[in-house]
């Protein structure tokens, strides 16, 4: 973390310690499977740019009688917003997050919030006993993962990180590939997500009437670093290094989700950070940014990106034997020159798979591991960190899988 959020940061270690203490109850006891007919009632944490259409999703599936669930309460600092979200779902609105999860009416929440927040809330809702869907990245800094990752661990809830293309059948089916030595030796993996923008991505419009008479600005900043009321570090939060990663937290974590998922997730060894502030000067994250992740099994990831030129390149796994490429219906494995005798083309088509929020809800009936379950997103998350780390300190960061801490 920052230097000037160490503070904060013992603030809240003690605040979880407290949390999990009186929340013993729930984590001495495994949860019990819901029944078909017991409705799971959701509270949604945030109604911003991700908020808003994860809370339409669900109350547009609580119309359908079969998915037995309903939004009965929902949280947000900005006035505007939180009436907004409350007329959308019909439930009960709150300003304090704290105040929801006391609530005995909520079975779960979805939570929506900048990043910075990510891992206090999964950590209190899974304290008080409620099951998790948080969207990504799964937190700010590789330890709050680790963290977040031990209290789903004691308490058993069901936590999923929202990386939507973890449910994309293909994904596994690569998984089932890799596992079974389709591709020989795995040796290196790429992943690229670009977009352009004439103003800057994350510019998004500020509205001119906001300000600390309707938005709780001291409680939306919580664990930052505390400034003045910035309406720009509100709107356009993943521009700063106090809320967000930038590129890496915002858009690696979804690519980098898929390929662990299929590559078989895992702590990495080394990583390192680059790129810049090339175009968009308005900002204190890179607008261009570039990361190489070594992992233990002699493996590479490479990842790129650029928010000011939309050219990017196909997810492809490479194999000593065999290339893995992401192609409608499915995937394709296409042999090396040097192998295509003894390994033909291969092409695997996907099948029907419960889509992300669905998988969860289920997951929640179940009690089973959902598809980015809390210790795999810890581990993706580990990665992303410490791309972040590595680019501001602008030197390679090591990190022991063993011991699961950096390396002096």
């Amino acid at each position: 973390m920052a230097e000037d959020n160490k503070l904060t940061r013992r603030d809240f270690l003690k605040q979880s310690a407290i949390a999990a203490a009186a929340a013993g109850a729930y984590s001495m006891a495994a949860p019990s499977a819901l029944g078909a007919n017991d409705r799971i009632n959701i509270g949604v944490i945030g109604y911003g740019s991700r908020g808003g259409p994860l809370l339409q999703d669900l109350v547009q599936r609580s119309q359908n009688p079969d998915a037995n669930i309903k939004v009965v309460a929902v949280c947000e600092v900005y006035d505007r917003r939180r009436e907004a979200a409350q007329q959308a779902c019909g439930g009960r609105a709150f300003l304090d997050y704290t105040e929801m999860l006391a609530h005995p009416s909520v079975d779960a929440v979805v939570i929506a919030t900048p990043d910075h927040w990510h891992s206090r809330m999964s950590i209190d809702a899974m304290n008080a006993g409620k099951d998790v869907y948080c969207e990504k990245p799964m937190t700010l800094y590789w330890q709050e993962a680790k963290e977040v990752a031990q209290v789903q661990a004691a308490t058993g809830r069901v936590m999923q990180v929202g990386a939507q293309s973890c449910s994309e059948d293909r994904v596994w089916k690569a998984r089932d590939a890799i596992s079974q030595g389709k591709l020989g030796k795995v040796l290196w993996t790429s992943g690229s997500y670009s977009r352009n923008s004439r103003d800057g991505e994350w510019n998004w419009g500020i509205d001119p009437d906001a300000g600390p008479q309707n938005i709780d600005w001291k409680r939306w900043l919580g664990p930052a670093t505390q400034r003045p009321f910035d309406p720009e570090r509100f709107f356009r939060f993943r521009k700063y290094w106090d809320y967000s990663g930038g590129i890496a937290t915002d858009l690696f974590y979804h690519t980098l989700a898929h390929l662990e998922i299929a590559l078989g997730p895992e702590f990495p060894k080394r990583v390192s950070g680059a790129g810049g502030i090339f175009a968009f000067h308005d900002r204190e994250v890179p607008d261009t940014f570039h990361m190489l992740i070594d992992y233990p099994t002699d493996h590479t990831v490479v990842l790129t990106s650029s928010m000011a030129n939309r050219q990017s390149f196909d997810d492809l796994i490479r194999g000593h034997e065999a290339t893995l490429y992401f192609e409608d219906p499915g995937i394709v494995l296409r042999p090396e020159e040097e192998y295509k005798n003894e390994r033909p083309e291969l092409a695997i088509v996907q099948e029907p798979r419960a889509d992300h929020m669905t998988n969860w809800l289920e997951c929640i009936r179940s009690r089973k591991q959902p598809h980015l379950d809390a210790q795999t997103g810890y581990k993706i998350m580990v990665a992303i960190a410490l791309g972040v780390m590595s680019y501001r300190k602008g030197q390679m960061v090591h990190f022991d899988p063993v011991k699961e801490e950096l390396v002096a």
